[in-house]
């Protein structure tokens, strides 16, 4: 049962709901009370309330779903440097969780444009395509796609690896020394979000990254769809 507050303001709102939330009266994913339920149990109004709410979505403590309600947000499992190159695997067990992974498809595919420019100056005939999700202690947190030069790494090798960064070193005697990365946030994706059990209305971070060995060949493209609930990325900046 919550308290009326001493103070009457949307600050010592924002604190009051923070504490629920941190003492674990509300856990993540728990839908709140109404506006109208919340005011009359702290002994704010309805505007304070409101004002409260719109502070902790900016600091991603609450979420809203529009016609739905307003939720406590879940915490991220990984906060990393998008400066620091590792795999999937890699991250995740750094998180403290267990890396698992479930097989889409491992096919043969045509270059698109793009791909010969990516790759270029290799000239790729064929691709081994991988598609799978990635899990954290069962749970799906990420789809990657990745592509290799068929020559490289044949098919019916690539779909039996769990890391490809281990398998290019280990099968194709190829490291991979530094990526150029591209990230963005997408929508609920039609095919995807579903796999990885989203929410409608749940962001997804898209990873890009065309990796290189220390002789500046191109060797591996990947396409990884995050979890924005369980993943989040900042970059080390400094000042020259």
């Amino acid at each position: 049962m919550l308290s009326n507050l001493n103070n009457g303001s949307s600050i010592s709102a924002v604190h009051y709901i923070k504490n629920l939330i941190e003492d674990g009266q509300y856990k993540e994913k728990e839908k709140l009370p109404t506006e109208y339920e919340l005011a009359k149990s702290l002994g704010v109004t309805r505007k304070e309330i409101q004002d409260a709410i719109a502070v902790l979505e900016e600091e991603n403590i609450l979420i809203r779903r529009p016609g739905v309600g307003v939720f406590v947000h879940t915490k991220p499992i990984l906060s990393s440097g998008i400066e620091q190159l590792g795999s999937v695997t890699e991250m995740i067990r750094k998180s403290g969780k267990k890396p698992g992974v479930q097989y889409i498809s491992a096919e043969i595919t045509e270059p698109t444009d793009e791909d010969k420019r990516r790759f270029d100056p290799l000239e790729i005939e064929k691709f081994a395509q991988l598609e799978r999700v990635r899990t954290a202690d069962g749970d799906p947190v990420v789809y990657c796609i990745d592509r290799v030069d068929k020559r490289t790494m044949p098919l019916e090798l690539i779909h039996r690896q769990e890391s490809i960064f281990q398998a290019l070193k280990t099968y194709a005697k190829k490291q991979i020394d530094y990526a150029v990365a591209y990230i963005e946030p997408i929508g609920y994706h039609e095919r995807i979000s579903p796999i990885l059990n989203c929410e409608p209305d749940q962001a997804l971070l898209l990873l890009r990254q065309m990796h290189y060995t220390k002789d500046n060949e191109p060797v591996l493209y990947s396409a990884n769809f995050f979890r924005a609930d369980v993943f989040s990325f900042y970059v080390l900046r400094k000042r020259l």
